[in-house]
Formats: C-alpha cells, sequence, structure tokens
C-alpha cells in the first residue's frame, strides 16, 4: 500500500482483509446495499467490469476483491470529488487493474460501446427532488441527474453481447425494471429479493440481465438485510 493524503472529512475505512476504502463524512457514503450487490453479481475468468454510478467506488472494488481472476474495473462517477476519492482508494490499495473515469453515463464515449462483460450498477433509485438533502448527497440517492431508462441504455451500448447487467432498485420498482430491461434486449435471467426480517416484506431486488438471452429467469432465495 502507498501513501495517500487525506482531505478535510475524509477517513479510511474496511473496504476487505487489509484493504482501505476513502469514504468522507460530508458527502454521500456507500450503504449495504453496494456489498449486496457485488456479492450477488457473478464473475466470469477474465470478466471485464464497469462499476455505473460507482460513488467512492465500493460496488467495483469489493467485487474486485472478491473476484480477482478477472482482468479489470472501470468506475464510472459523474461527481468529481468521489472519483477523485476512488482514484486515491485505487492508488492506495494498488489496485493496478483498475481505471477511474469521471463522467455522466450518458456522455461516456464510444470507445466504450460493446465493452464490457459484466456492468454493476447500484444507481439512485428514489423519485423526488432535494428535500432536506445536499445536492451531492441528493444525486447519489434520488433520479436527479440520470433516470433508470437511461442507465438501462447506457448498459446495454456498452456490454458486449452476451455480457450481463447487474442492477440493484426498489422492490416496489420490479415491474419497471424487468419491463425497461427487456425492452432494450437484456433479458432478465436471475432475481433476488432482500428483506430486513424473515417472512417480511422485500425492500430491495437485485436483477441480473443478460444482452441478446434467451427467455428464463431464476428466483434466487430472499437474503435477510436489515435496511
Amino acid at each position: 500500500m502507498s501513501n495517500i493524503s487525506l482531505n478535510d472529512g475524509e477517513v479510511l475505512e474496511e473496504l476487505f482483509d487489509d484493504k482501505k476504502i476513502i469514504q468522507n463524512k460530508k458527502l454521500y457514503r456507500f450503504t449495504s446495499d453496494s456489498i449486496l450487490l457485488s456479492r450477488f453479481a457473478r464473475a466470469k475468468a477474465g470478466d471485464n467490469v464497469a462499476d455505473f454510478c460507482s460513488g467512492s467506488g465500493i460496488v467495483g472494488l469489493h467485487f474486485l476483491c472478491l473476484n480477482g481472476h478477472i482482468s479489470g474495473v472501470t468506475l464510472f462517477e459523474m461527481q468529481r470529488s468521489l472519483a477523485d476519492m476512488s482514484a486515491r482508494t485505487v492508488q492506495f490499495n494498488g489496485f493496478n487493474t483498475v481505471k477511474v473515469v469521471c463522467t455522466r453515463l450518458q456522455d461516456i464515449g464510444r470507445e466504450y460501446d460493446d465493452k464490457f462483460s459484466l456492468i454493476l450498477c447500484n444507481p439512485p433509485y428514489e423519485r423526488g427532488g432535494l428535500e432536506n438533502l445536499t445536492y451531492e448527497k441528493a444525486i447519489c440517492r434520488k433520479e436527479i441527474t440520470i433516470t433508470l431508462p437511461e442507465i438501462v441504455e447506457a448498459a446495454y451500448r456498452k456490454l458486449k453481447y452476451g455480457g450481463r447487467f447487474a442492477l440493484i432498485n426498489r422492490a416496489d420498482r420490479l415491474a419497471e425494471v424487468i419491463y425497461l430491461l427487456k425492452a432494450r434486449g437484456l433479458e432478465p435471467k436471475r432475481l433476488q429479493f432482500v428483506s430486513g426480517t424473515p417472512g417480511g416484506k422485500p425492500y430491495l431486488i437485485m436483477v441480473e440481465s443478460t444482452k441478446g438471452g434467451k427467455p428464463g429467469i431464476e428466483l434466487l432465495p430472499t437474503i435477510i438485510n436489515a435496511p
């Protein structure tokens, strides 16, 4: 691990084993949703992975720690402050197969078309305005700067044929998620609900779809995770 400088409000927190991740107490901090998604997605040897709406990089970096046999990870994040934290986390841990790109998903360049075999995304999945949140936190939680249809479109364009898209979202948006994926040629293949208590009503869904996949979905046992 290399030396790292921390900015005001930043701390080093546990990522995986001896690996650390930079978080800022003043900005959006990752929740258990991110870890659930990184464990839900399945890796294949040599996967070229993208993490959309990557924030501080938790999903993509944790997935890399769990699956060392993948070829690399590209983190896409629009907020410069979060992308900078990701880049310094990458440097600190010596993740030499990770790239950080600061851009809106809608603006990802054509050089990334048909490039990735797996895309992970823990998007902003609440509707509404800023309310009592700062703008920086609000756009991580709410569909202010990007919508679910735009995320699905970006995933379709950047995936290879046969590539997979793993997404987490609110359980009450299940119908919308499935419809948008199928309409864009991303066939849902695995579905898992997340509930806060045994037998409780699910509050999250995780869906893995395949670009150009055949119909047929595997329903996985519900995960119990206190929100």
